[in-house]
């Protein structure tokens, strides 16, 4: 089934140059590490994950002098959209609406009375900027989490419709909302409640989720279990790490995924048995560099290696094209259909002569 038959409709939201929600791609986002007054960093890490493939930038606003480095950003012919993460000063979030951030990331709850609340609400509707509330176990408010024992997932859904009709109370309605928990099965729970309780388009990720295998696993799991119900209209998945990497193992789950139109190379292999003829481990682990240094991994074709001809075409007949290996040798098949013999040595430069054909259309 085509991921747009399963997904959730939800309001479009125009963050900058780019839109979320509705049918738009799933935006991949990430958030600079570097000190906000630093410009020159936060420029040259910004710069790096556009490069990667990230769609959305946030940035941390913590004073009034640091939302000025927004002038410098854009000065620097950064295009993707800027975040500014605020959380409790809403004179941060006025002087980032009239500098130019392209969103602000801000609980209303946490701001002070209706005539702030108001007037971050009049300052970002005036300039079509949408407003982002992140909602996390950590920061339920009190009459929520007296409600409910505990910040269930219930009571993470009520906090995040809680801070939306804030901003409803004031006709703003260009909102994102996120719940995050560091537990994979509350964020799932979570967001499943959300998505059955609002139109609006929702921020994916796993809080806290930890570095290396763990953050990428963590995440996941619990960003893969909700684009598989449909559910999400961007993403960011959290590691304790260089936030490139995070766009890497963003674009690592829409691949996995399978997400129509954005999600690259899909590369298969069978995990070996007593029938496998072909030294297939260490095959697959150059093919995979070899792929990388081509620069061809965002090409959206369907790739497969496989140990043996016994099952190796049938099984994975639907990918575009593939190797099955034989002794000192593997027959090449498309959709399935075997074409040809190659030596074993002549494997990678064969695939890749083969993707680069689909890519340019040279191959139906």
């Amino acid at each position: 089934m085509k991921y747009n038959e399963i997904r959730r409709k939800s309001k479009e939201v125009q963050i900058g140059n780019c839109k979320i929600g509705g049918e738009n791609p799933i935006a991949i986002q990430s958030m600079t590490n570097t000190d906000t007054l630093n410009a020159e960093a936060t420029v040259a890490q910004i710069r790096a994950m556009e490069e990667k493939g990230c769609d959305i930038v946030r940035v941390s606003v913590p004073t009034l002098d640091a939302a000025e480095t927004i002038l410098k950003i854009k000065d620097a012919g950064i295009q993707i959209p800027i975040v500014a993460d605020i959380h409790f000063d809403y004179k941060i979030a006025l002087r980032c609406a009239e500098l130019g951030f392209d969103k602000i990331r801000i609980n209303p709850g946490n701001i002070g009375d209706d005539a702030r609340v108001k007037a971050v609400c009049d300052a970002c509707k005036s300039r079509n900027i949408p407003i982002r509330v992140g909602v996390n176990s950590g920061s339920l408010e009190k009459h929520i989490l007296a409600k409910h024992g505990a910040p269930t997932p219930a009571a993470l859904c009520e906090s995040a419709l809680y801070h939306a009709s804030l901003l409803e109370k004031f006709d703003f309605y260009d909102t994102v909302l996120s719940i995050k928990a560091s537990t994979v099965p509350d964020m799932i729970a979570a967001n499943r409640l959300l998505a059955e309780s609002c139109p609006y388009a929702i921020h994916l990720g796993v809080t806290e989720a930890g570095g290396g295998d763990r953050g990428m696993i963590k995440s996941a799991i619990g960003i893969g279990s909700m684009l598989c119900d449909g559910i999400g209209d961007t993403l960011r998945v959290s590691l304790t790490d260089d936030p490139v990497l995070e766009v890497a193992a963003a674009k690592k789950i829409l691949r996995a995924v399978g997400i129509e139109g954005q999600s690259g190379m899909d590369i298969v292999s069978c995990p070996t048995c007593s029938r496998t003829k072909i030294d297939l481990i260490p095959l697959v682990k150059r093919f995979e560099e070899a792929v990388k240094e081509a620069g061809l991994e965002d090409v959206p074709v369907k790739v497969a290696l496989m140990g043996c001809v016994v099952n190796g075409p049938g099984e994975a007949r639907e990918a575009d094209v593939g190797i099955a290996g034989g002794i000192g040798e593997a027959v090449l098949f498309r959709h399935g259909e075997i074409v040809e013999k190659i030596p074993e040595d002549a494997v990678i430069d064969r695939l890749i002569s083969e993707i680069r054909l689909l890519k340019d259309g040279k191959r139906l």
